[in-house]
């Protein structure tokens, strides 16, 4: 009995430690899945270096091709893009 009062403090701090990190970084990885997942041409997007432009195609594989300024186009990968700023209304039809 007592064996089981000495683990009794170190449950508590892997519950602890599992409501206050892992499971809201979890839910951040499935938020950022979704909102890479829901990219589509005309977003305006931020990208984890800084770096801000309008989705000009979005590619079947990781990538998306974004235009940073007039005739400027990159490559970038899905997964390193921080977050969507405008988002442009599915076309209706």
């Amino acid at each position: 009995m007592e064996a089981i009062g000495q683990f009794i403090p170190l449950i508590l701090i892997f519950a602890i430690m599992y409501f206050l990190l892992i499971r809201p970084q979890q839910k951040r990885l499935k938020e950022h899945k979704a909102m890479v997942q829901a990219l589509r041409r005309g977003d305006q997007i931020v990208t984890q270096g800084g770096l801000i432009g309008k989705v000009s195609k979005v590619k079947e594989e990781d990538e998306v091709e974004v235009e940073l300024a007039d005739g400027v186009r990159v490559r970038v990968v899905k997964s390193t893009i921080a977050q969507v700023l405008n988002k442009t209304e599915p076309a209706e039809g």
